[in-house]
């Protein structure tokens, strides 16, 4: 009887496996420049607002490295953007496969997640080439990243469960994330630092620190690019404080988790 669970264990992850190849290469599927685009897009972000927010309006000039410091920001940022829009329309794109075959639902959600996640690693590997030019210099640190990912990754995935549950049958759900994900783009610390805000109000700034995405963008910042950047654990003042953030991606994948696991068994009537 041992063998059964097993047998359908590895049937999951070789289908997995195949949906995130099938994912990634039709993402990129008739353009002109192909899987470069998994680079392209956050470099391109980058750019606008270096130019924009560095050169035009001077800001960071005080923060150390700080065209990485940016790159280091627009580049999760893009990643929890792709994970969560993706993951959302995920059971809706994958209508047919759905009705058809009966398997884990949640397999569908997480291989367009895995498919971020790969263009996070192509894109990470350009941070770090990126931070050596720019006279980062390498520490034990850097080895704390991938701990912050994985939770910004959890987080992610949470909202996609969640979110992508409703969709299903609520198909405004997409269009309204996108206008979610443009005001959480000014509520995150990508262009400015937490210090800026923290000069005008410290409470502000706890409040950003607060937001989960703030605090990994900033931890990831800190251990990559430069310790004196302002994160959660050396700002709000209290290790119960910092844990705050930690605790709601918990929640958020949780919640989002069960709510997709119960709703599942309705999907390939409502798809």
């Amino acid at each position: 009887m041992s063998g059964i669970p097993n047998f359908f264990y590895r049937n999951n992850r070789i289908l997995l496996k195949e949906l995130t190849r099938t994912d990634f290469r039709l993402r990129y599927q008739g353009s002109v420049l192909g899987y470069l685009w998994a680079l392209l897009r956050p470099l391109m972000l980058f750019a606008i607002l270096y130019i924009v927010f560095a050169k035009l309006l001077k800001m960071g000039g005080d923060i150390p490295h700080y065209p990485v410091y940016l790159l280091t920001g627009t580049t999760l940022w893009s990643f929890f953007t792709e994970c969560t829009s993706q993951g959302i329309q995920a059971m809706v794109q994958r209508g047919e496969l759905i009705r058809k075959i009966s398997f884990p639902k949640y397999i569908v959600v997480v291989s367009t997640t895995f498919t971020a996640l790969i263009n996070l690693a192509i894109n990470l590997v350009v941070i770090v080439i990126f931070a050596l030019l720019n006279g980062v210099m390498p520490s034990l640190s850097w080895l704390l990243v991938p701990l912050s990912i994985f939770e910004l990754y959890c987080l992610s995935l949470g909202i996609a469960f969640l979110l992508g549950a409703i969709n299903v049958k609520y198909r405004d759900i997409a269009s309204i994330w996108e206008v979610v994900i443009q005001a959480l783009f000014y509520a995150v610390p990508i262009i400015y630092p937490v210090s800026m805000v923290a000069s005008a109000s410290q409470l502000a700034a706890k409040v950003i620190l607060l937001n989960p995405i703030a605090q990994v963008i900033q931890d990831v910042r800190h251990n990559l690019v430069t310790v004196e950047t302002m994160t959660s654990w050396n700002y709000l003042g209290h290790p119960a404080l910092a844990i705050i953030p930690i605790l709601l991606v918990g929640v958020v994948l949780v919640v989002g988790a069960r709510y997709f696991h119960r709703q599942s068994r309705f999907f390939a009537e409502e798809v």
